[in-house]
């Protein structure tokens, strides 16, 4: 078979379709839309259902913990009245250490019962020691497809961290170089193995994630006597948020605001060999963040299951310092040691906490696992030997790739508000683009409304800014 680029691509639904036995083009519209739901029914598990599948595998009814300390200190800096109550859910109690075993529990368990001999997931992260944890458990065979390296083979401390573990649950671990080729290779290896896609995107994998949002609104219902005002989750590809807010809503807190958090990367490009090891976070940041946001279609399936715009209520963005500070805070205040990835909720939180009342809950939706390359003076150091100025100071002033500002004291830490309107009409242009739209259906109309949660009237302004044409209602 051609096993360029363009060709393997060219056939992902035919190669979905076999390493899945779901046929993605049944889902499909006449027009530019799909019918998520429907999708996301083939997922024939109920919530108890996929409960106790994970409770078997060393999954899911982690606790969720009161942050007194952090409470406290971020009351110290709020106005009269303000500053909510922070709880964590310790997601590092699942196997392998993060809310990601959610979904590789359900992705590993369902290839099992399909038949397959072994599943593939492309990751860089938390995901690939999930995956390859859980097939360890169920006994099927697992490769792991990371972008570790720049071209001089110069990797990161955490992602080569992830490397490490992968390999250690007994997954065979392919390396590459950033670039465009981390899904084409996965979707390569899915063709030549019969293995199962047991990629982030898929129905199964937000799934998964679904019993996190369910247990932590059953929580607080049991531990404070009533539902969370806020939950706070790191979003980078968007499962975490979309399945989570899925479970929320299913287990009946549909007032519940959702606030999406990333670290602020702005200016570096992840496809960048030269900007690769510029960052010194590599999950939960902006890179991935807005671009998934904008158009979850760019994953290695044809229909991504995992849609923020569909359940995100507000985006904010943390800077890199801050997050580092706040990591140490947890340790230091709470006797909590965790990675970096859930603390960037955990930084949002302790400033969202303030503008809050003091008898409101704002739940961190999750934490994870840390050890050598996922610490903060790993990545500080490697920081400085890229040429990263590493200071003390106002965070504001951070210039990602350039600069890197630890807060000179809590009051600095800030949960700065994204534009989601901007974002929703993003979303539009691209679909005007990807789709070559020249007119709308009234069924692409709904789509979009669905998609972004937003209003006709917004979706038929910006589609008719763009000269597509709408049709009239028949």
């Amino acid at each position: 078979m051609d096993k360029s680029y363009e060709a393997i691509n060219a056939r992902k639904s035919d190669i979905m379709k076999k390493a899945m036995q779901l046929d993605y083009s049944e889902f499909e519209y006449d027009g530019i839309g799909f019918d998520y739901e429907t999708m996301m029914n083939e997922v024939t598990y109920s919530i108890e259902e996929m409960r106790e599948i994970q409770l078997n595998h060393g999954v899911g009814n982690t606790p969720l913990i009161e942050m007194n300390n952090l409470t406290a200190l971020a009351r110290k800096y709020a106005p009269e009245g303000k500053g909510a109550r922070i709880v964590v859910k310790d997601e590092a109690a699942n196997a392998s250490g993060s809310f990601k075993a959610r979904r590789a529990s359900i992705a590993v368990h369902h290839a099992k019962k399909l038949g397959y001999k072994g599943v593939i997931a492309a990751t860089s992260g938390n995901y690939g020691a999930a995956v390859a944890c859980q097939a360890a458990r169920q006994g099927l065979n697992c490769i792991v497809v990371q972008e570790c390296y720049d071209d001089n083979k110069v990797g990161q401390p955490e992602i080569l961290e992830k490397q490490r573990i992968c390999e250690a649950y007994g997954a065979e671990v392919v390396q590459l170089t950033v670039g465009p080729e981390l899904f084409s290779t996965h979707l390569s290896l899915l063709e030549d193995t019969g293995y199962f896609n047991a990629s982030l995107y898929t129905p199964f994998g937000i799934a998964g994630v679904e019993t996190l949002g369910y247990e932590l609104v059953q929580q607080c219902r049991e531990q404070f006597g009533k539902e969370p005002h806020s939950v706070v989750c790191t979003n980078a590809g968007g499962g975490n948020l979309t399945g989570t807010a899925r479970g929320m809503i299913k287990a009946g807190a549909k007032d519940t605001r959702v606030i999406g958090a990333c670290i602020d990367l702005k200016g570096l490009h992840m496809a960048s060999d030269k900007d690769f090891n510029k960052k010194s976070c590599t999950t939960g940041h902006t890179g991935f963040s807005f671009p998934f946001t904008t158009w979850p279609d760019r994953s290695d399936c044809p229909r991504n299951a995992a849609r923020v715009l569909r359940y995100m209520d507000e985006l904010v963005t943390v800077k890199q310092g801050e997050l580092f500070f706040i990591t140490q805070a947890l340790s230091v205040l709470e006797g909590y040691e965790r990675g970096p990835a859930g603390n960037t909720s955990l930084a949002a939180a302790f400033s969202l906490a303030q503008q809050m009342d003091k008898d409101e809950i704002i739940v961190v939706q999750e934490t994870e696992y840390t050890s050598a390359g996922k610490h903060p003076m790993p990545q500080l150091t490697f920081a400085k030997k890229n040429g990263i100025e590493v200071v003390f100071g106002n965070p504001d002033d951070e210039v990602p790739g350039e600069t890197l500002v630890l807060p000179e004291d809590p009051s600095f830490i800030k949960a700065r508000t994204q534009d989601i309107n901007e974002m929703r009409q993003s979303y539009i242009k691209n679909c005007v683009k990807n789709y070559g739209m020249t007119s709308a259906t009234e069924e692409d109309i709904a789509f979009i409304m669905g998609e972004i949660k937003s209003s006709r009237d917004l979706v038929v302004t910006e589609l008719e800014a763009r000269g597509v044409k709408v049709e009239a209602n028949q």
